[in-house]
């Protein structure tokens, strides 16, 4: 089978463990690909829900033995802890099975933009809801992803494409489109501050490419309602990709300009 070949790849908030993860869409797409380097951006495995609903399906073992086969043909393969696999942080700095565990990283693109990779929830903090909220939050975002589950199932059955009802959602509700604009200006900000020419996240389950005066916020949103990856290609430029069998480009930042004798070594 030919694979499209990418410089990197970006995933995260698979939720392995999670009734609701579409790991056979996730499965499908890293077995059409293949690139120097993938970041698991966090929030891989679900410890946090098995803990209290313990779930595992044989999808979600095949896309696990997947990486680690990815991580065997030579790719580099950094995984990023998030807040539902936060245990994992322990082993920063070790290598299992060809992975790399770290807290965060850096990466330098083809063209030679900077970018800080990392989950995103650090950049909660001080502006966490009340736990009475959050509890709230989750509830109804299980009530959504158990609904769109069932709408899709029939769609198969029908043989219509895959909808992401809860993106509908998010883009509906004014609190909700706030919440992702503030979070979006506090990660950039924290980019700029730190004198990176973007950052790339997961954690709000919302993928996007956004130039916020002058530094990149890109997110390459999930893999429990919009089954979205983060791809770079050879010259640099970014792409966030839906994949539900077939690609489908959802947004495109350019390569920047540099002369060839300019473009940096691999990160």
């Amino acid at each position: 089978m030919t694979r499209t070949p990418f410089r990197s790849v970006f995933i995260s908030d698979v939720h392995l463990g999670l009734a609701d993860c579409q790991a056979r869409y996730l499965l499908g797409f890293l077995r059409s690909m293949q690139c120097e380097r993938l970041y698991l951006v966090g929030d891989i495995v679900d410890f946090e829900n098995m803990a209290a609903r313990p779930y595992w399906h044989a999808d979600h073992s095949a896309v696990v033995a997947e990486i680690l086969a990815i991580a065997a043909r030579g790719t580099k393969v950094v995984y990023i802890p998030g807040n539902h696999d936060a245990n994992v942080r322990l082993f920063a700095g070790q290598r299992i099975g060809g992975v790399e565990i770290a807290l965060a990283a850096v990466h330098v693109g083809a063209d030679g933009r900077r970018y800080r990779v990392s989950h995103g929830d650090e950049f909660d903090g001080e502006h966490d809801a009340p736990p009475w909220l959050l509890r709230l939050g989750d509830a109804l975002q299980n009530v959504v992803c158990s609904g769109s589950r069932r709408v899709n199932m029939l769609r198969r059955r029908f043989g219509l494409g895959y909808v992401p009802l809860s993106i509908r959602i998010k883009q509906a509700i004014a609190r909700a489109r706030r919440f992702i604009e503030d979070f979006e200006s506090r990660v950039a900000e924290d980019a700029r501050r730190a004198g990176f020419d973007g950052h790339i996240c997961g954690h709000i389950h919302y993928g996007r490419i956004a130039n916020r005066d002058g530094v990149l916020y890109v997110n390459d949103g999930d893999w429990v309602e919009h089954c979205t990856a983060l791809v770079e290609h050879a010259d640099g430029a970014l792409e966030l990709l839906h994949w539900t069998g077939r690609p489908q480009s959802l947004a495109l930042n350019p390569a920047q300009d540099l002369p060839p004798q300019a473009l940096p070594a691999a990160a």
